[in-house]
C-alpha cells in the first residue's frame, strides 16, 4: 500500500516544547487526538515531562498531588535490587506479587495548531492537566470525536488504582466540561463513533486483563455517552502475527459506503507496533465484515524505529477529504508524524486479505 509520509516528519519533537515544570525536561510529544476547529487543525498532544536528575544512578519520579495541586518528586537508585528499571517508561517491584508501579514521566494534553496540517505551533499552557485523584500519574493519549457542535475528548487517566478512560466535552477548546470516568480500570484505547447508530452511541475499548484473556478490542453502546453497557468482544489478537501481543483502537471510526472503517494498532509481545484495519457493519458495528491479515503500516523510517520506545507507529487521529486520509501518528513514544493514504486502497487490501 502506498503511504506518503510527511517530508517534515517528525514535525513535533520534545525539543520543540518548553516544559511546564521548572527543573523538568520534555521526553515525549506524541499520540495526539485530532480535531478541525475554525479552519485550524488541532492536535491534542500528549506531552510527557520528567524531572532532570543530576546523578546518572538516580531516577526522579513525578506524581501529581490532587489536594495540593502540585507535583511531588520521588527518587530511586538504579542499583536498588528490589526494583526493575528495564522499561524506561516505568519502575516496578521485582516481586511479581507486588503491584507497585511508578511512571517515570508525567503526561498532560497540550494543543498544537496548524493552518496547513504540516507546520504546527504549540500552545504555551496545558489544555488538559491532571485535576483529580484518578490522574496522579498523568493524562495520556487523547482521542477526539465531533458530534454535532460538540467535541468529545476521551483520554487515559492514570493513577495507582489503574488506568481508566475519562471524558470531557468542549465547544471551543478553551473551556471544557468534565463528564467523569466512562470506562473503569483497566481500560485504554477508547474510540467513540462520530454519530448515533440506530439510536445508540457506540465505542470501542480495550480491557487490559490481568487474569484470563488477551488484550483484545471490545465494543459497547450508550444512550448518552456517559453510561456504557452491552459490552461485546469484537476483535482478538492473532497468534504468530504482527498483532500477537495486543491490539487497540487507533483512529475514530471512519464511515464509508462499505462500512465503518476502523484503523487500529497491533503489537507483538516484543512491543513492535503496527497499524491494521477492520470493517464493521454500518447498521450494526458489532458485526465484523473484514479484517486485514497484514499491517497497513509498519515502523520503517528511522524516527519510527528509534526513540524513547522504538519500533512504534501509533495512529490516533485522522482527517478525511474525499478518498484521502491524513493520519497523524505517534512515533517511538517520542514525537509526532503524519502521512496520507487512500481509503479505497485500505478497503482493497481488506478485500485481498
Amino acid at each position: 500500500m502506498k503511504i506518503e509520509r510527511f517530508s517534515n516528519n517528525p514535525f513535533i519533537t520534545p525539543s520543540d516544547i518548553k516544559p511546564l515544570h521548572q527543573g523538568f525536561e520534555v521526553v515525549g510529544t506524541f499520540n495526539a487526538g485530532v480535531a478541525v476547529y475554525k479552519e485550524e487543525i488541532l492536535l491534542l498532544l500528549r506531552v510527557a515531562e520528567r524531572p532532570i536528575s543530576e546523578e546518572d544512578n538516580v531516577i526522579k519520579i513525578p506524581v501529581y498531588d490532587s489536594l495540593k495541586k502540585s507535583v511531588n518528586i520521588y527518587s530511586f537508585d538504579r542499583q536498588n535490587h528490589l526494583y526493575d528499571f528495564e522499561d524506561p517508561r516505568m519502575i516496578r517491584k521485582k516481586d511479581k506479587l507486588d503491584s507497585f508501579v511508578y511512571l517515570t514521566s508525567l503526561s498532560y494534553i497540550r494543543i498544537a495548531r496548524s493552518k496547513d496540517g504540516h507546520q504546527f505551533t504549540i500552545d504555551d499552557k496545558a489544555f488538559l492537566y491532571p485535576f483529580n485523584d484518578y490522574q496522579t500519574y498523568g493524562i495520556e493519549d487523547a482521542r477526539c470525536t465531533k458530534i454535532g457542535d460538540d467535541y468529545y475528548i476521551n483520554f487515559s487517566s492514570v493513577s495507582p488504582v489503574g488506568v481508566c478512560d475519562s471524558l470531557v466535552r468542549t465547544k471551543d477548546f478553551n473551556a471544557y466540561e468534565d463528564l467523569g470516568n466512562i470506562f473503569a480500570p483497566e481500560n485504554k484505547d477508547v474510540l467513540i463513533f462520530p454519530e448515533k447508530i440506530n439510536g445508540k452511541y457506540y465505542a470501542l475499548h480495550r480491557p487490559s486483563l490481568k487474569s484470563i484473556g488477551n488484550y483484545d478490542i471490545w465494543i459497547a453502546s450508550s444512550p448518552d455517552l456517559q453510561n456504557w453497557g452491552n459490552h461485546e468482544h469484537l476483535l482478538s489478537v492473532r497468534e504468530d502475527s504482527w498483532e500477537s501481543g495486543r491490539i487497540g483502537g487507533g483512529l475514530v471510526p471512519i464511515k464509508t459506503d462499505k462500512g465503518w472503517l476502523v484503523i487500529y494498532h497491533g503489537a507483538t509481545p516484543e512491543h513492535r507496533y503496527c497499524m491494521g484495519a477492520a470493517l464493521l457493519d454500518l447498521d450494526d458495528p458489532t458485526i465484523v465484515l473484514k479484517r486485514s491479515k497484514k499491517p497497513i503500516m509498519e515502523p520503517d523510517a528511522s524516527y519510527e524505529k528509534n526513540g524513547f520506545f522504538g519500533d512504534v507507529v501509533f495512529g490516533c487521529g485522522g482527517i478525511v477529504e474525499g478518498d484521502q486520509l491524513t493520519m497523524y501518528y505517534g512515533v517511538a513514544d517520542t514525537s509526532m508524524a503524519g502521512c496520507t493514504l487512500s481509503i479505497q486502497a485500505v478497503l482493497r487490501q481488506l478485500d485481498e486479505d
